[in-house]
């Protein structure tokens, strides 16, 4: 099979045609033959070595992608038959991508557990687009486990992740603080942002006059750390989505590193938010579309910023090899 992949790592021209063993599902898998995949910051991380340390041991070609949505074509035995899934289904899951095993591909093997079908009325490109970044901003909630009413501001509240954050702590009836563009005020008000806080300098200042006494938690989008802390009350929380040193706040402040590949097979979770999708309450939003074999001029698009949603490669589109 062919897929998107690099042997180097470095700038989005890396990214080529490569040629893969095509692969056939294990018990409890099913595998897809991509329609589309979405790119996700990690996916930048893949192809600039950013995760080199570790992808150490892994033979390249590296295929980046973990959002995808296709048609099952195959299915493994053991699979439950509580998944509710068949061959010819349209489907969308998530990818625990590592070394030459990534979404970027003609055909992806997945367990039955980390994919659900596509949402009622959705696009191939559309299902690519919100999973990920619906399931990160679940898990950051989850580990919050705020009461009703709790205050969360949400850093880069404009972007995939920021905006799943704001609607489902929304669904969550938590009063959600949005950090983000007056341009973007519209959006996160359409999906549940009970205020807006304007970007930029003096950032702290303005969200203690909107909050006095500080927000319960913060979900950090933007990796704004150490300058947001002073916006917290004492004894809240900061959640970041990037590893690093969460050690030392003040006032008994804490952050949290939250990894979302330790929920790819949560079902229950995936499951719920293919639902809330298809309510109106998570928005899809695909920022454009590429063909797989542009991957990398898509790449140089999404490193040039500014985006508002998923940047989306096609593998239906002309230039995909027979």
């Amino acid at each position: 099979m062919y897929a998107i992949g690099l042997n180097i790592y470095g700038g989005p021209d890396v990214l080529n045609l490569v040629e893969l063993p095509t692969p056939h599902p294990l018990p409890g898998q099913v595998r897809i033959k991509v329609r589309a995949a979405g790119i996700n910051p990690v996916d930048i991380m893949v192809r600039d070595g950013s995760l080199a340390d570790w992808f150490t041991g892994a033979q390249p070609p590296y295929v980046p992608g973990m959002d995808i949505a296709g048609m099952i074509d195959e299915i493994g035995d053991d699979v439950e038959i509580a998944f509710g899934l068949s061959a010819g289904q349209a489907v969308t899951g998530v990818v625990d991508n590592f070394g030459s095993y990534g979404g970027y591909s003609e055909y992806v093997c997945l367990p039955a557990a980390s994919v659900i079908p596509v949402p009622a009325g959705a696009t191939f490109p559309a299902a690519a687009s919100f999973l990920m970044n619906a399931l990160t901003a679940q898990t950051a909630l989850d580990t919050l486990n705020l009461p009703s009413g709790a205050v969360v501001l949400v850093t880069g509240a404009a972007g995939a992740v920021g905006t799943s954050a704001v609607a489902l702590g929304r669904h969550r009836h938590l009063t959600m603080l949005s950090v983000a563009s007056p341009a973007d005020e519209s959006l996160l008000r359409s999906v549940g942002a009970s205020k807006m806080i304007a970007r930029g300098d003096e950032l702290v200042e303005r969200i203690l006059r909107s909050c006095a006494d500080g927000v319960d938690a913060v979900i950090d989008t933007a990796g704004l750390g150490e300058q947001i802390i002073p916006a917290v009350r004492s004894g809240g929380t900061v959640i970041t989505l990037r590893p690093g040193d969460t050690d030392g706040f003040e006032r008994e402040i804490k952050a949290v590193f939250v990894n979302v590949r330790e929920r790819i097979m949560d079902y229950a979770a995936l499951s719920q938010l293919g639902k809330l999708t298809e309510e109106g309450v998570l928005p899809m939003r695909v920022a454009g579309g590429y063909p797989a074999v542009e991957a990398a001029a898509a790449h140089r698009r999404v490193e040039e910023g500014n985006l508002r949603g998923r940047v989306i490669l096609d593998f239906t589109a002309a230039g995909i090899p027979d």
